[in-house]
């Protein structure tokens, strides 16, 4: 059959999302990271008020609405900041206007797999240096790899760790492209590279109201940057690439801090019992600054336990790629969730 794709279309595999289940289905869905608990009420109010005017009209182009908002919780500066349909269409952006042939994209792995696909799309070189055994940031690999874009997810998925903040300007300092910090888990997190941003023009911090805010549905992310940065981004960006809902409803949640604390502290501490519950099944863990714990199980059989899992109706994510193949990355739930995993995984063992 005649193909109608580029090469590099042909030759790639799309980036595979975690299974949805339509809404409503008795599932316990632990595989995609989804916040467990419901939106900001002050959100969820917006939506309801909502004037039909903002359907019928173009949004604004720049989310003027959203951007004021990020920068009265963050103090940011409104003009470092740019709005995305989600933090995915970010790195999108980030890609067209920085990578191609001959300039390279880099990145530590295991990670967000979604870069390398990006890259293939573009299409650009991509380098994966391998994060060591304790997740050690590979500085000195990363810096000789000279990468257009270097990608570091902080904290990681699907490993769950945070690299530090002082190891993340080491890196800045070093590179001659531009350092994405992916901060989509960095609610759950101990600190936040966003002070590089006034350190270093070449460095934008990423991130997503998917995780924290429990606003995955809605599609919307962030970057803040130097303008010199955005004003290339800027340019590549899609002309209404934000709607007005979300921009509305994204600005209503931000505000509520409290809030969104509130349901953070929840996550932190059912991530603590998750993990003990878990250590005393034989799981060995890795040290998670996320919403969600790679775990290895006893006998590292991970793909087996999923599948048993699916069929019981519990989902987690089962990752069929090198150094993840005996491990399971499972979102944390609520309480009474994460009881019922652990009470299954003691019936299958």
């Amino acid at each position: 059959m005649t193909s109608y794709f580029r090469p590099s279309v042909d030759a790639m595999v799309g980036y595979v999302p975690g299974e949805q289940p339509k809404p409503g289905t008795n599932i316990i869905k632990l595989n995609t990271n989804e916040n467990p608990y419901p939106p900001s009420p002050d959100a969820i109010a917006v939506l309801r008020n909502l004037d039909s005017e903002w359907l019928r009209r173009y949004p604004d182009s720049y989310a003027n609405d959203f951007r004021k908002a990020v920068s009265e919780v963050l103090e940011i500066p409104v003009d470092w900041i740019i709005v995305s349909n989600g933090s995915d269409d970010l790195l999108n952006i980030v890609m067209r206007a920085c990578a191609e042939l001959g300039r390279k994209v880099v990145y530590p792995m295991p990670t967000y797999v979604l870069y390398r696909t990006l890259a293939q799309m573009q299409p650009a070189e991509y380098v994966e240096i391998p994060y060591p055994d304790d997740y050690h940031l590979p500085i000195e690999e990363l810096v000789a790899a000279n990468g257009a874009v270097t990608f570091v997810a902080s904290p990681n998925s699907p490993s769950g760790h945070a690299v530090p903040v002082d190891h993340l300007r080491q890196l800045a300092a070093r590179l001659s492209g531009v350092l994405v910090v992916d901060e989509a888990y960095v609610d759950f997190a101990d600190e936040t590279a966003l002070p590089l941003v006034k350190e270093f023009e070449n460095v934008i911090v990423i991130r997503t109201l998917s995780k924290g805010y429990s606003l995955a549905g809605l599609r919307l992310g962030f970057g803040i940057a130097n303008p010199q940065l955005l004003s290339g981004l800027f340019k590549v960006k899609d002309s209404y690439n934000i709607d007005a809902i979300a921009c509305l409803v994204g600005a209503a949640a931000i505000r509520d801090q409290a809030y969104k604390n509130e349901c953070v502290q929840k996550v932190k501490a059912s991530r603590a019992k998750l993990a003990v519950d878990l250590k005393q099944l034989g799981f060995k863990l890795w040290d998670s600054q996320t919403n969600f714990l790679l775990a290895q199980p006893p006998k590292g059989n991970a793909e087996e336990i999923y599948l048993a899992l699916k069929e019981r109706g519990i989902l987690v994510r089962y990752f069929k790629h090198p150094g993840l193949e005996d491990k399971l990355r499972i979102t944390v739930g609520t309480d009474e969730q994460n009881q019922i995993l652990i009470e299954m995984l003691i019936n299958l063992s």
